[in-house]
């Protein structure tokens, strides 16, 4: 078997003190040996592109993005040129992975201000190489107290209120929880304060970031909503306009709001001043009164915001191939849903030379697995998730068995029965509830640094622009993610749903930061953004590296498929015309995905560990503006 050890890592920094800060609080391949021959890369795959260099102190333009970069020392990978040379510096400057993530994540709450903002929330896997251990860190808004489980039901009528007026609200905005979930981060594993890693990004907010067509058009999509919010309109609607490709962005009241948190910590955000402007926000939105909108207010009080905590947790593990997968638990559903499909296709032998079936199998089990998901999986502090029984091989076996290697089943199909009891087969085609909207607009990064720890983060605000509601005078807006719970309970009758709305309560979540151990010691690092085709996405880069044999950034590029329970396969042109024919041979209905964006699945990053201290970081090189990796020594 190939085997990749770690070489003896340097010795590291003493954790630094911390700055101002609220009071603490307490707080898991076909045979080894082809999976020692799928995993070893080409040495045409290590080599370096050419370097880019640095931008000009005080000068906006952003570096040029690379999709791959290979070398020693470190690597990130983002979406953003500005993010991941922000984690680069502060791992040539001796920080650790999670110093770098949280620099990045707060620089990204600059330059992608509609997916990533200290107004929304985010799960973190961290793998800690001198324990030898992977962490999970739950940073997930939840609900306010006062949030029961009709909570979107208009009323009037007793229906759920429509979708659009959900979103743009203060209803369906969640306690952020972002800054706790940095502040548990650093307390437990950084080196450094918050003070100290919001600094680049407050030099980025002020100096403004040249605005590319990716920005632009998020800001067109937001265009009538933010109209209708006055401090919205007022920051991303400068001089009432759509910002203009070229053009600098500036945010000097998020660079101050960044500046009174270096001084006051984060306590001011959940016991303090800026809580209060927070829940008074979502409260009562500024609505524009000439606005036609309809913008409801929202149940959020001082109290929710106080009472939040970021959560360590056990994250979710599956052996497969001879790897150890491991994710993010309840209530994310992605470490539950990504470990039972690689269960199941565990079942099979997946070819590279054949990778029509593969990819059949890849959509099957995929289909049981998203079933399975919105059955048993919620907030695991609210409800009884049988966790253990879905990730069990009794249970992924009995799944597997509804798969025909030559026909696909309809869908959707019945949930399984994870009780610990498991019979050859249940019939499939039976109805499910329908797949819940989750929005698609996210963003991931991954850091490794030169001891060996790794991290994989995945934040969100919901949708492109969260709520569409940006805090008067703070320079950042609120999510939507209360938008990600069922809207109305079952009929009497049916099934219960774990994911019903509930005091203080965490919605579901798709966000799926997945770390995979070979031997102990971290082989890759990916996750992506992209709602409820996050799972799939992953699913599928992991079967396209380590069962199809492509390189990372092959696996990465190739063109994707998301089967979450659908009577269609929504999928990319390009998969669409490599595989359509002969999948629609096998009774899959291969449609294209609706986005947003049109076409376009998700927009991972990702790292793999090459040979000892060797590290290839990996970005999209095209999908949503490409994204930017880099590493600290280069290979030359």
């Amino acid at each position: 078997m190939f085997r990749s050890p770690s070489p003896t890592p340097p010795s590291r920094p003493p954790a630094a003190s911390r700055g101002p800060s609220r009071v603490r609080r307490p707080t898991a391949l076909v045979a080894a040996l082809a999976t020692a021959a799928s995993l070893t890369v080409p040495g045409a795959a290590i080599a370096a592109p050419a370097s880019v260099p640095a931008p000009l102190a005080g000068d906006p333009r952003p570096p040029v993005k690379q999709p791959v970069a290979t070398g020693y020392g470190g690597a990130v990978s983002t979406v953003d040129p500005d993010a991941s040379r922000t984690a680069l510096d502060v791992l040539k400057r001796g920080g650790n992975a999670m110093d770098a993530a949280v620099a990045a994540g707060a620089t990204l709450g600059v330059t992608e201000p509609y997916v990533s903002a200290i107004g929304g929330g985010g799960f973190i896997t961290y793998y800690d190489a001198k324990k030898r251990r992977v962490y999970a860190l739950d940073g997930r808004e939840f609900a306010p107290k006062r949030m029961g489980q009709d909570a979107f039901l208009d009323p009037a009528t007793g229906k759920p209120i429509p979708f659009g007026e959900a979103v743009t609200s203060g209803l369906g905005v969640g306690v952020p929880g972002t800054l706790a979930q940095w502040d548990l981060a650093l307390r437990r594993f950084g080196t450094r304060d918050l003070g100290t890693l919001l600094r680049p990004a407050i030099k980025v907010a002020d100096r403004g970031f040249v605005v590319d067509q990716e920005f632009h058009d998020q800001t067109a999509v937001n265009e009538a909503r933010f109209r209708d919010i006055v401090p919205t309109r007022k920051l991303f609607l400068p001089g009432g306009k759509v910002p203009e490709v070229g053009s600098v962005f500036r945010n000097p009241d998020l660079a101050g709001t960044y500046r009174q948190l270096a001084k006051r910590g984060i306590g001011w955000f959940y016991e303090g001043g800026l809580g209060r402007e927070v829940a008074g926000t979502a409260a009562a939105p500024p609505v524009d009164p000439k606005a036609a909108r309809t913008v409801r207010p929202g149940l959020m009080e001082r109290g929710d915001l106080a009472a939040y905590r970021a959560v360590m947790r056990e994250p979710t593990h599956v052996p497969y191939r001879g790897l150890d997968v491991y994710g993010m638990p309840p209530s994310s559903s992605g470490g539950s849903t990504v470990g039972e499909a690689l269960n199941i296709l565990g079942n099979f032998r997946l070819d590279a030379r054949d990778p029509v079936t593969a990819l059949h199998y890849y959509l099957e089990a995929s289909k049981l697995a998203y079933a399975d998901r919105g059955r048993y999986v919620g907030d695991a502090d609210k409800v009884d998730v049988p966790l253990d029984e879905l990730l069990s091989p009794g249970f992924a076996r009995e799944r597997a068995c509804l798969i025909r290697p030559d026909r696909a089943a309809p869908a959707p199909v019945a949930p399984g029965s994870p009780d610990g009891s498991y019979e050859p087969c249940v019939p499939a085609g039976t109805q499910t509830r329908a797949l819940a909207f989750e929005g698609p607009q996210t963003t991931h990064l991954v850091v490794a640094d030169k001891w060996g720890d790794v991290v994989s983060y995945t934040v969100s605000i919901e949708q492109f622009g969260g709520s569409g509601i940006t805090v008067p005078g703070r320079g950042f807006l609120l999510n939507n993610e209360l938008t990600d719970f069922s809207f109305q309970p079952p009929a009497p009758g049916q099934a219960p749903d774990p994911n019903l709305p509930g005091p203080h309560k965490r919605p579901r979540s798709s966000m799926s930061p997945t770390l995979v151990l070979q031997d102990g010691r971290p082989r890759l690092a990916l996750g992506t953004p992209g709602g409820s085709t996050i799972i799939t996405t992953v699913l599928q880069i992991l079967m396209n590296r380590i069962d199809l044999g492509m390189t990372l950034p092959a696996a990465l590029t190739a063109p994707r498929a998301t089967q979450r329970g659908t009577p269609q396969v929504y999928a990319e042109q390009a998969f669409i015309d490599r595989y359509g024919r002969e999948l629609a041979a096998r009774g899959h209905r291969l449609e294209l995905f609706p986005g947003p964006p049109t076409g376009v699945i998700g927009a991972a990053t990702g790292l793999e560990f090459l040979r000892p201290g060797l590290v290839q970081a990996v970005a999209e090189p095209t999908r949503r503006g490409g994204g930017s990796a880099l590493v600290v020594h280069p290979v030359r």
